[in-house]
């Protein structure tokens, strides 16, 4: 008999089967630890205080950067409306399919990416490449950060600094293009000259002699010059850019903070910043309609300029189809790192259709917050709003920043926008951190669980340290580099390997029995869909997207300015190191098995003896008795028959 004082909590279980209740057991005195809380399910690894934590992180997560500097610029691209069919139909086929797959996979196991692969371990490779790729984004993501932090704290001038060619700015700032002159000097060479000093004398210059010399606007200017001070090629390091080393240990010092008692503190910092940025999506949205110009991009938007022919265009649905892959945060490992917190019976189905519908839905209202100001801003400047839209840095630090400038107000409306930057970036940071984390606490689980707070500074000073070479004078080129080969093609291979691995190897049924477990049992035609997509869509749209990024594949450029050739091999070694693991780890688990070729071959394509839920009372019949036998260990203490 086992004493009542030993019961944490009671409650009762539907097991959707056999109307079987009952509760995980486990002794209150285990949860000294500060990362675990007095009511979690799992007292190893704990559990979110709430559903609405969990949700928010996964929001936050999957709605980044991406959806505000990237989306609205590719549906302006590819067509406007007629972008969003593709979109939507992308989402269903893909981006859906594979985000209910990764989060009911961390769920029903409680591990994170690497450790979820005892479930076919020999590709728990793939699993190391999701860590590493997430360690190489999170060092230039946080540099990213550092950048809207550094903006933040110049918004607080009036007026804005980057408004016009000010004490900082030099000659080649300037609204307006440069015209010069070819003219024969008096020794009969060339020369040019301006012809602002050619109309000073009464004379002038003929068509056909005349150059324009493109130039900087003060926004443009700004950020090369003053922001990152940036040399003219990679080969140029230049010394480190203080203000921006200084802003990148504060943007650390703000992940560690908020991660260092895991879920728990940052599960309370999500509730801010996760909300925040749409609370200033709707002031800039608001404020943005209301100004001249705003019908003009919200028309190249979305609006009457919408052209259907796109569709015909192959580039449109594979842009699509990528937006849609990276904007959920898939195959980082991130949704199974957040997942494998929640408790066994969440209901992982109805999250995942709620955070995809959110994240798609943010990134549609997000363009339009930014192209009714991007419309103004073209009316202002008596441009179209074609010469104007830009995406990523471009848009987000350039166009945007110089936009708002010519609002009336704008420091408070450039200290919004990049304070909105800051928390789309930590929200996504948070999850990038919690991969390294929580990899290392599943596979050292005694030695890290009472040192959590300590890995997560650790790991945050290492990764601050590395993150150095991206605030020099070239950090822009090694931003640009790292998000090219690590954050790119890379992830396509990784979910194509997931769902191959788990839909063909473990087994797409066998799979869908283990969600039953967590979520009940559904009917046949339930599964029609995700069986679809998991067996065969999917992997085909994954299969067509890598195919024709490698065929596009060009080598990165940053405007104007090339890449030299060590650079670009660099690139290639980066990507190398995050895809070699799958080889080595695959032999290395071939040549530890024993017997002939083709059992080693069936061993370490069969789950390992410890695979299944990670509490004993969740291992039915399935996966042991275990579960059974805390059952009769409930049954005994309340006195409660239950009729089997």
């Amino acid at each position: 008999m086992v004493p009542i004082a030993l019961v944490n909590e009671a409650l009762f279980y539907n097991s959707f089967e056999s109307n079987i209740f009952f509760k995980c057991i486990h002794d209150e005195g285990k949860n000294a630890d500060p990362h675990i809380g007095s009511g979690d399910e799992n007292a190893d690894r704990g559990n979110w205080n709430s559903k609405k934590e969990y949700l928010l992180s996964m929001i936050g997560y999957a709605v980044g950067l991406g959806n505000v500097w990237r989306f609205p610029y590719l549906t302006y691209k590819h067509g406007g409306g007629a972008f969003l069919i593709p979109y939507v139909i992308m989402l269903s086929v893909a981006g859906l399919p594979l985000f209910f797959m990764e989060s009911s996979l961390g769920q029903f196991c409680s591990q994170g990416p690497i450790n979820v692969w005892k479930a076919v371990p020999i590709f728990q490779g793939v699993g190391i490449t999701m860590m590493l790729v997430s360690t190489f984004v999170s060092i230039y993501y946080n540099v990213i950060i550092a950048y809207s932090i550094y903006y933040l704290f110049a918004s607080f001038q009036e007026p804005l600094p980057w408004s016009d060619c000010s004490n900082w700015s030099d000659m080649n700032c300037n609204i307006t293009a440069r015209e010069y002159c070819n003219m024969t000097a008096y020794n009969g060479s060339l020369m040019a000259v301006n012809t602002s000093m050619i109309a000073d004398g009464n004379q002038s210059c003929l068509e056909e002699f005349l150059a324009s010399v493109p130039l900087q606007s003060p926004s443009e200017r700004y950020w090369d010059v003053v922001a990152l001070q940036r040399t003219s090629s990679m080969d140029e390091t230049g010394p480190v850019v203080w203000h921006l080393a200084l802003c990148l240990l504060l943007g650390w010092i703000l992940i560690a903070a908020a991660l260092f008692k895991g879920i728990k503190s940052s599960g309370k910092v999500v509730y801010f910043t996760a909300t925040f940025p749409y609370a200033v999506l709707l002031i800039l949205l608001i404020r943005g309609v209301t100004l001249e110009g705003a019908r003009n991009g919200i028309e190249y938007y979305i609006g009457s300029q919408s052209n259907l022919t796109k569709l015909s265009e192959a580039e449109v649905w594979k842009d699509a189809a990528t937006q849609i892959f990276f904007s959920l945060s898939i195959a980082w490992g991130g949704l199974t790192a957040l997942a494998s917190y929640n408790k066994f019976h969440n209901n992982c189905y109805k999250d995942s259709i709620i955070v995809c519908i959110t994240n798609c839905s943010t990134s549609i209202f997000a363009g339009f917050a930014i192209f009714s100001i991007l419309g103004h801003m073209a009316h202002v400047y008596g441009k179209p709003v074609s010469e104007v839209a830009q995406a990523g840095f471009g848009l987000a630090f350039i166009a945007y920043p110089d936009a708002l400038s010519k609002l009336p107000i704008s420091p408070l409306w450039s200290i919004l926008f990049f304070f909105m930057l800051i928390t789309l970036g930590l929200d996504s940071q948070f999850a990038g951190i919690e991969v390294i984390t929580t990899c290392l606490q599943d596979a050292y689980p005694k030695v890290l669980k009472a040192k959590r707070g300590l890995i997560t500074v650790l790991i945050c000073i290492v990764l601050f340290l590395l993150g150095l070479p991206c605030v020099t004078g070239a950090g822009i080129y090694w931003v640009n580099l790292i998000d090219t080969f690590c954050a790119g093609w890379i992830l396509l291979v990784a979910g194509l390997l997931e769902v191959f691995g788990l839909s063909c190897i473990y087994g797409g049924n066998r799979f869908i029995k283990d969600i039953e477990m967590m979520i009940g049992t559904k009917h046949a035609l339930f599964w029609i869909w995700w069986r679809a997509c998991w067996f065969f869509i999917t992997p085909v749209v994954l299969l067509v997207i890598l195919g024709w990024s490698l065929y596009t594949f060009t080598a990165p450029t940053y405007g104007s300015v090339e890449y030299p050739q060590w650079g670009i091999a660099l690139g290639w070694c980066m990507t190398v190191f995050c895809l070699v693991w799958i080889p080595i780890v695959a032999v290395w688990k071939l040549v530890k098995a024993s017997g002939n070729p083709w059992q080693r071959l069936k061993s370490v394509c069969s789950p390992t003896k410890d695979w299944g839920p990670y509490l004993e009372c969740h291992r039915n019949e399935r996966y042991g008795q275990a579960g059974m036998n805390d059952a009769n260990v409930y049954y005994e203490i309340t006195g409660i028959s239950v009729k089997r």
